[in-house]
């Protein structure tokens, strides 16, 4: 697990980017913690400093919108999902869980690709 701070670290509203495998934004809805792969799927942009938007952020270079909940986009420019991490709060102190590593299309046959987009991983095309 990563240690992202202190509850108080992280207002309503608000969002912080750690490290893990790639960058992960958290993100403070109304009280409720969500974490999602930082790196906007259309563009490499930081959705961390986009902007929030009820239970969605919108990234700051094309506009293109996540929900925090799921990680799937809500329309063009973005196509690919971004994943979605488990947050923990104990005592006050705040930690995320990475989800499983990042599946990119050279990793997977074509005969694979629906068995890992069904499993969360999700990926853009697959290589032929």
């Amino acid at each position: 697990m990563i240690f992202v701070g202190e509850l108080s670290d992280i207002p309503v509203g608000e969002s912080v980017r750690i490290h893990g495998e790639v960058p992960i934004a958290v993100f403070n809805v109304d009280g409720e913690l969500f974490a999602i792969d930082d790196t906007c799927t259309h563009q490499d942009a930081s959705l961390s400093d986009g902007w929030l938007e009820g239970c969605a952020v919108e990234c700051p270079l094309h506009a293109a919108c996540f929900d925090l909940r799921t990680g799937r986009p809500s329309g063009p420019p973005a196509k690919t999902p971004v994943r979605t991490h488990t947050v923990l709060v104990d005592d006050g102190r705040v930690y995320v869980r990475e989800s499983a590593p990042v599946v990119t299309a050279q990793s997977v046959r074509p005969s694979e690709a629906g068995h890992y987009a069904e499993a969360g991983h999700y990926i853009d095309e697959v290589a032929s």
